[in-house]
């Protein structure tokens, strides 16, 4: 199969219909073997209805249902799942994204040599607080993961199936989906100029909270991506590094005390000094910060996937 294309859907009824039949015809004209999936995200409307009615009408549509709302990421991991066409194409289901796209992101992954191309809204049709938010974010998001993306949330993207099929997806984590598959291996990420539409239907999803979650699963996958199988190289170099600062304080504290005992000096109480209690505050920090990494490498060591490797191609092994 050429091509699958997943749609997740939260509350979409009004625009399901069109965008079928959108996606059909530019997936037509371009003489594409296709399937477009969606993925009904515990919707409380009518939008399971509508996919079911445009299923039962179109072998070529498939659909799968949540019994509650889980989020996009979700979505996308069971549409991604399922997907079995060379490339897989992701888009929203509000009708901003344009299927007219899809042919020149095809051509990118096939022609190109890309494993993933992102759509780039240069021009949006947002609100300006959205739109303000969204450029500090990818600012860094691009800093942060050294990937030279302008807009990392953009629905609209093409991967090979390899890509979908060897990256999780869960979480919020659909923001950073170019960085799990840099993670897995795939360095050849692009980025394609795409259309954005105002939205014709109904109302956005997300609000200000999307912001403040961004930037603390930005910080969670960049922890996983240097640290995941080894937590022992950062908490235990942070604690064995502020267990030697606070040994170091004590042990000035406990040299002091010697010189004015050896010069017949009265002496004051190690315990008097505050420098005292900040060492022994200190060490203990460093000692759990220590056993947190200890923990952290059995946790790794127990893990199903510890020695799972992405292999990717092998001559004479049979």
């Amino acid at each position: 199969m050429d091509l699958s294309v997943v749609v997740p859907v939260f509350n979409e009824e009004e625009s399901v219909d069109e965008l079928a039949l959108w996606i059909e015809r530019v997936c037509r004209n371009e003489k594409y073997i296709f399937e477009l999936i969606f993925v009904d995200d515990g919707s409380t409307d009518r939008s399971w209805e509508r996919i079911r009615e445009l299923a039962g009408a179109h072998s070529f549509i498939k659909g799968t249902r949540f019994r509650r709302n889980y989020g996009k990421a979700a979505a996308l991991h069971t549409g991604f799942s399922i997907a079995s066409g060379d490339v897989v194409i992701t888009m929203d289901s509000d009708l901003q994204d344009s299927p007219d796209e899809i042919p020149g992101l095809v051509a990118m992954i096939r022609n190109e040599g890309y494993d993933l191309v992102s759509g780039w809204k240069r021009k949006r049709y947002d609100p300006f607080v959205k739109r303000f938010t969204s450029r500090i974010y990818n600012s860094t998001a691009r800093i942060y993961s050294g990937i030279r993306l302008h807009d990392f949330n953009c629905g609209l993207k093409a991967y090979r199936n390899e890509v979908v099929k060897s990256i999780e997806v869960y979480g919020e984590m659909h923001r950073y989906i170019p960085m799990l598959a840099k993670k897995a291996g795939f360095h050849s990420i692009g980025e394609k100029v795409v259309a954005h539409s105002p939205r014709k239907y109904g109302v956005t999803k997300y609000g200000l909270d999307r912001f403040i979650k961004g930037y603390l699963d930005l910080l969670t996958i960049g922890f996983i991506t240097r640290f995941g199988k080894s937590p022992m190289h950062l908490f235990g170099s942070l604690g064995t590094l502020m267990f030697l600062i606070g040994f170091v304080m004590a042990g000035y504290l406990g040299i002091s005390k010697l010189v004015y005992v050896q010069r017949h000096l009265r002496a004051p109480l190690v315990t008097d000094s505050p420098y005292f209690y900040i060492a022994l505050t200190v060490m203990i920090i460093g000692s759990f910060l220590f056993l947190t990494g200890f923990l952290g490498e059995l946790i790794s060591r127990s893990s199903p996937d510890r020695n799972e490797y992405l292999v990717r191609e092998s001559v004479n092994l049979e």
